[in-house]
């Protein structure tokens, strides 16, 4: 049976726990220049309808770490429900390729590629979900030795797609999760009401320093998403007062870690400052969308038997 990841309660804990062991052991791997060709003969197709820097960079090098292909199919190379319909593209593609990365913007797209493809399907990035990247970034704390049932979690910034993976992280493991943000800005009522059924400790504010008291993790990302560029102006001035800095990294623990998905704008979110701080762990995270991301796929295509 053929396995996808769509979001993050796709995995068990177990699961997301094997993935980030088999990282390790990647990663391990590659700095001793001992690489393994896990997908030796495979092939991965790349639907980007957003531009990206992380995560085309990071799958295509990873499919050529483990032996494997990847072809990069842009927005206009497909037209995903224009030239010919979304199920029709993933049929066609499942007959010639092993694996699919998608980044989309509508979520239910993805569903739909996944429904169509009888080879695994894997979420770059929707407007709903960002699992890739909550993934590495997990993989990351354990690297710096922090114990993902023990920590506290403060994000500050839009509820958006990031902020979702990150609720479902929290069903998985029992960190405390909160997120500070504006009115009109919170992350999915119905997606936060499911994870805290599912036994996540979320904590939603308006209080950027209630979100940090004494949190071990500062995650933050740009106010503007792709796709919101006509709320740019007014999202600046709602947000204001959301921005991570060192004033709001003081009242959180003195060992707490900086973390940001990119790209940062620095200045409004973040600041430069804090970016380039002893504590960001920032370009940790970005290489670690690599080292993550080939674990996926060489997991995924074991269980799937691809």
């Amino acid at each position: 049976m053929k396995r996808d990841l769509l979001r993050l309660v796709d995995l068990t804990r177990d699961e997301c726990s094997a993935l980030l062991a088999l990282a390790t052991e990647i990663k391990t791997a590659l700095r001793a220049r001992t690489p393994r060709a896990l997908l030796a003969g495979k092939t991965l197709a790349m639907i980007f309808e957003k531009p990206s820097l992380r995560t085309r960079v990071s799958f295509e090098t990873g499919m050529f770490q483990l032996g494997g292909h990847a072809i990069y199919l842009a927005p206009w190379d497909i037209r995903l429900g224009e030239r010919e319909t979304v199920a029709d593209v993933a049929r066609n593609l499942a007959r010639v390729v092993d694996m699919i990365v998608a980044r989309t913007f509508s979520h239910a797209v993805l569903g739909e590629l996944a429904q169509h493809a009888r080879v695994p399907v894997i979420n770059g990035l929707t407007d709903l979900h960002h699992p890739c990247q909550v993934l590495a970034d997990l993989f990351t704390l354990v690297e710096h030795r922090r114990k993902l049932d023990e920590i506290r979690v403060a994000f500050i910034g839009d509820g958006n797609n990031l902020v979702h993976s990150w609720m479902e992280a929290a069903t998985l493991f029992r960190f405390t999760f909160a997120v500070a943000c504006p009115e009109g800005y919170e992350p999915d009522a119905e997606l936060l009401a499911d994870c805290r059924a599912r036994g996540a400790r979320i904590d939603v504010t308006r209080s950027v320093t209630d979100a940090v008291g004494g949190a071990d993790v500062l995650y933050t990302d740009v106010w503007t998403s792709m796709g919101q560029e006509d709320e740019a102006a007014e999202r600046r001035a709602r947000f204001a007062g959301y921005q991570i800095n060192d004033e709001v990294l003081r009242h959180a623990a003195k060992d707490a870690l900086v973390m940001h998905c990119l790209p940062a704008h620095r200045g409004e979110e973040i600041t430069d400052a804090v970016i380039e701080g002893r504590q960001s762990i920032i370009f940790d995270q970005a290489e670690n969308r690599l080292h993550l991301q080939k674990a996926l796929m060489a997991w995924l295509a074991r269980e799937s038997g691809t």
